[in-house]
């Protein structure tokens, strides 16, 4: 994931103060994605209440920007410049839609922890939402090199 993140920031890294802010967002989430699933020698098995809350926060965040922000743009954005721009769109938005409620059910579950029995299965669903989360930063760069290719073709 952290390749596919350095990737995203060589292509589209400087043409906007919106996708560059975002994919600043999308390396403080993987930073601590990979803090709460790493279990190196002397780390309790456990993440603490607190660390698991900020990074929910800080999923909630990067979901946040990506529809109330970002999406927007880059939809409209692939809209406008064609319509294989625009078929793009409608067939990766629904999917993007789909990994979000993943996110939210994991928030949901870990965000205001009050039994650590509800930790038992937190490694299995890290796992998952790592997965979900390469799936959704995939499907995102998408739409991103749509919007930077329309951006480029304007300049």
């Amino acid at each position: 994931m952290f390749t596919q993140l350095e990737q995203a920031k060589e292509k589209w890294g400087g043409a906007s103060d919106t996708i560059d802010r975002w994919l600043a967002t999308r390396q403080q989430l993987l930073v601590t994605y990979c803090k709460l699933a790493a279990k190196g020698p002397g780390q309790s098995a456990l993440p603490d209440a607190d660390q698991l809350e900020n990074f929910c926060a800080i999923l909630l965040d990067y979901i946040s920007a990506g529809h109330f922000e970002v999406f927007e743009q880059v939809v409209m954005g692939c809209e406008k410049r064609s319509e294989e721009g625009k078929a793009l769109a409608q067939r990766i938005y629904p999917k993007i839609t789909d990994t979000t409620q993943l996110v939210l059910d994991f928030n949901d579950k870990y965000q205001d922890l009050e039994d650590e029995d509800s930790l038992l299965n937190l490694d299995g669903d890290l796992s998952a939402l790592g997965e979900t989360l390469e799936q959704r930063f995939a499907l995102e760069d998408k739409l991103i090199a749509a919007l930077y290719q329309h951006q480029t073709q304007l300049a």
